[in-house]
């Protein structure tokens, strides 16, 4: 079984195509803007680098980071296609290590969901030193409600001409893991390849233990692109360095 994203990482915006982006990176520019914070930023579990590029075309100097390669080699790949230079960098979520310091650090789209709980406090402690003094940390989570009443325990497809998602979702007590298999067009046949996803199911009270730890502020906590917390797939925290 191969790694989170060793596969899905040529087709992830492919698949994704109806998750607004642009909507979705506006919402941060405008939270960026109203909390004025600095123009160097990391986005964290960049991915294929959605966010940088958008982020990058609206001002910000952006860097990406990662823990999968073959997602970093499809945003640089992306980021050369538009004509913006965007380091992007391997490091992981849990143990995150950077030259230099940040006016924020932007992690979207589960990156922490990716983290165990246990490690939650140690992995905002190296995004605390990340940052420089009032740097802004903003980051989401898949929200219990989504991930175990929605998510558990389902199946789902996404059948297009030169792919074939197919996802299995399982719930456990403390996570979702997800075994996850393309079928890929290669010519006039379809490849078969599978990889397998863990995801942790982290409650809001778990989050701000964790930050309070590491010594972060928060400042706000609301649902997906500001909406309600309650039955929001997601679950934002705004936090900052002081």
């Amino acid at each position: 079984m191969a790694m989170p994203y060793d596969y899905l990482s040529g087709w992830f915006e492919t698949l994704n195509d109806d998750c607004d982006y642009l909507g979705w990176s506006q919402y941060f520019i405008e939270g960026l803007k109203g909390l004025h914070a600095g123009k160097e930023g990391l986005e964290l579990g960049c991915g294929s680098g959605a966010f940088c590029r958008l982020l990058q075309k609206a001002g910000y100097s952006m860097t990406g980071a990662d823990s999968s390669l073959g997602m970093l080699n499809r945003a640089a790949v992306l980021s050369r296609e538009e004509g913006l230079k965007i380091p992007f960098v391997q490091a992981d979520a849990s143990s995150l290590r950077v030259p230099s310091r940040f006016d924020f650090i932007l992690s979207p789209n589960d990156c922490f969901n990716y983290v165990k709980g246990e490690k939650l406090a140690s992995a905002f402690s190296h995004i605390r030193s990340s940052l420089k003094s009032g740097g802004v940390f903003w980051f989401d989570v898949s929200s219990e409600y989504n991930l175990r009443e929605k998510v558990a325990n389902t199946t789902c497809c996404d059948d297009r001409d030169d792919v074939t998602y197919l996802a299995l979702n399982t719930l456990f007590e403390d996570r979702v893991e997800t075994d996850v298999t393309l079928f890929v067009r290669e010519k006039e046949l379809f490849r078969r390849y599978d990889e397998k996803h863990v995801r942790y199911i982290h409650s809001e009270k778990t989050l701000m233990s964790a930050l309070g730890k590491a010594g972060f502020t928060v400042l706000r906590t609301e649902g997906h692109r500001g909406e309600e917390k309650e039955g929001s797939d997601r679950l934002n925290v705004i936090c900052q360095r002081t």
